[in-house]
């Protein structure tokens, strides 16, 4: 019987292109075999400000029923699927806040051991993809965790171009997520599960 294997997918979205690839990347891992919880970060925004853009307060309306994250949902995975919009090269508040609070869990050795792995979307083919997730994975050394990202492990991965985690270009939210990044999503999430898999077993054989 294959070793079984926690996912959660954390992730914040404001007008919803994110919450698209984190939904289809939690559909993915689940159908790789994965036990999953999809997760979004608490909103930090005041509500005039997200009134103020119908997309994001549509999206805050659709995605309100799925839980908020908290600390358990780290401990419970065994690979944690993180993510965010780029801002200014960057994760976004929401998320960094989320993880700021993990420091207890941190000291206590909880996070480490663990495989991680993240997405991203830009307005622009150059703003940010790259460096928003170089930046979320300068903090996964610190976890001491094990990042496993697609590279160019399959041949569509020579298609979107981003060894570094499904990326997606939204404009100003109005190019849609397409089979591209959905593909990307696949991909990126069956390896998450397929290694994830192997070194909890392998783990749990040397033991």
């Amino acid at each position: 019987m294959p070793t079984p294997v926690n996912v959660a997918v954390i992730y914040y979205s404001s007008t919803g292109t994110v919450a698209t690839i984190a939904k289809a990347m939690a559909e993915d891992a689940e159908r790789a075999g994965a036990q999953v919880r999809l997760r979004r970060a608490a909103e930090l925004a005041p509500q005039a400000a997200i009134d103020s853009n119908p997309a994001w307060a549509e999206n805050a309306r659709a995605t309100a029923e799925i839980p908020e994250v908290s600390p358990d949902d780290m401990v419970w995975a065994d690979a944690v699927i993180f993510g965010s919009p780029t801002r200014y090269g960057n994760i976004t508040a929401q998320l960094k806040q989320f993880i700021d609070t993990l420091g207890g869990l941190w000291q206590s050795g909880q996070l480490a051991d663990k495989v991680y792995s993240g997405f991203t979307s830009t307005a622009t083919a150059h703003g940010g993809q790259e460096s928003t997730l170089l930046a979320l994975y300068n903090t996964i050394h610190h976890f001491g965790g094990i990042l496993v990202t697609p590279g160019y492990t399959d041949p569509t991965k020579f298609v979107d171009g981003n060894p570094y985690g499904t990326s997606h270009i939204a404009g100003q939210g109005d190019i849609p997520v397409g089979e591209q990044t959905l593909t990307a999503t696949r991909v990126q999430a069956e390896r998450v599960v397929k290694f994830t898999r192997a070194i909890k077993a392998g783990l749990a054989a040397g033991n």
